[in-house]
């Protein structure tokens, strides 16, 4: 979900990025016109301690998350505990909600690593009236209160509309997240479908890398061999695939900075200081904005509105984002997320320009 630690996972489970989930079944009102449905999800009427867990800690992105959470409780006055890692492990991540929920929390704000596995966390969760909050990541199944997540889709859009326009034809390489995330669907096929759709003289070659650094640089290797006239790249997680790409373009002699002859166009997604530095020296030419310390924020939002039984309802919010419905009948707000060029890299407004 980022000078970029590189995660190396040697299981072959699932990784990737935010999930919630909400204890009962929640009627559904307007952002910003919240309703009391009278009947609040927690047994303590919306106060309580709230379990936080995260997906893993090895990528800046869910670094600089992690530092944002105790910020934002504190802010939207959510009694939030220490932060939970689950490593990249998606079974251990269960283990975590049910050892949160053992503590007694009221509240759970996750961020899953697997869509579906996730759900044996939510029943959990749903059976103990606790509600869950899901950040980042929707779960294909479960009860959530709300989704706080950006449109992934978007992502994979935006990533196919610069590299189509910056390279009239050629062999581009998307380095996917985990399939088994929905977040790594939903870059993956967006991007597919935009080039196929837009960009038809493009060529897409594909890297499943499942959010693994060492699996993007090993695989890319051996792509960059077979396919030395890549002219593009789309990175599906900056946090956990810059420092190895950039890596191996550097060993093969490939690196060239934008405007040199033989650049290859990258364009990535977490929207880090890294990447913003990556622009900046030319290594890279833009990544789309994930927002960290949004995600912080409206995670503790509306855990701390579950808790005291309000519920919402699609359309847009009085934060810039819009809540839908998504095909599993939950809601989701999707955050703004964008596009970073050099145009823009400066711009004081962009979390990435704010962590020291």
């Amino acid at each position: 979900m980022h000078g970029t630690t590189a995660r190396k996972q040697n299981r072959s489970r699932r990784g990737a990025a935010v999930a919630a989930v909400v204890g009962a079944s929640l009627a559904l009102a307007a952002c910003g016109s919240t309703k009391d449905t009278g009947a609040a999800g927690a047994e303590g009427g919306g106060s309580g301690k709230v379990g936080v867990i995260l997906p893993l800690l090895t990528s800046p992105f869910w670094q600089s998350y992690n530092d944002y959470v105790p910020q934002m409780a504190d802010s939207e006055g959510v009694d939030a505990l220490k932060t939970v890692n689950s490593n990249s492990d998606p079974s251990q991540q269960i283990t975590d909600i049910n050892n949160q929920l053992n503590q007694g929390v009221k509240g759970l704000v996750v961020a899953p690593l697997d869509s579906a596995a996730i759900e044996a966390g939510l029943d959990q969760a749903e059976r103990k009236g606790v509600p869950v909050v899901a950040v980042d990541v929707a779960p294909d199944k479960g009860k959530v209160a709300m989704v706080v997540r950006a449109d992934n889709v978007a992502y994979g859009e935006k990533a196919c509309q610069y590299l189509g326009e910056q390279i009239p034809s050629g062999k581009v390489v998307q380095i996917m997240g985990d399939l088994a995330s929905v977040n790594g669907r939903d870059r993956s096929e967006a991007f597919r479908a935009c080039v196929k759709k837009n960009f038809p003289k493009l060529k897409v070659l594909e890297i499943p890398a499942k959010w693994e650094s060492d699996t993007a640089a090993s695989k890319l290797d051996t792509l960059l061999n077979a396919n030395p006239d890549i002219k593009g790249i789309y990175m599906q997680a900056g946090g956990v695939y810059l420092a190895p790409t950039l890596q191996t373009l550097k060993s093969k002699g490939m690196l060239k900075k934008a405007g040199q002859a033989g650049h290859i166009t990258i364009v990535s997604n977490d929207g880090i200081p890294q990447e913003f530095d990556a622009i900046r020296k030319g290594e890279i030419d833009a990544t789309v904005s994930q927002p960290a310390d949004l995600y912080a924020k409206y995670g503790m939002y509306y855990i701390k509105a579950a808790m005291e039984g309000k519920t919402f309802e699609p359309g847009p919010t009085d934060h810039d984002s819009t809540i839908v419905k998504l095909s599993s009948g939950i809601l989701e707000d999707q955050l703004p997320a964008p596009l970073v060029t050099r145009d823009n890299v400066d711009d004081p407004k962009l979390w990435g320009n704010t962590v020291k």
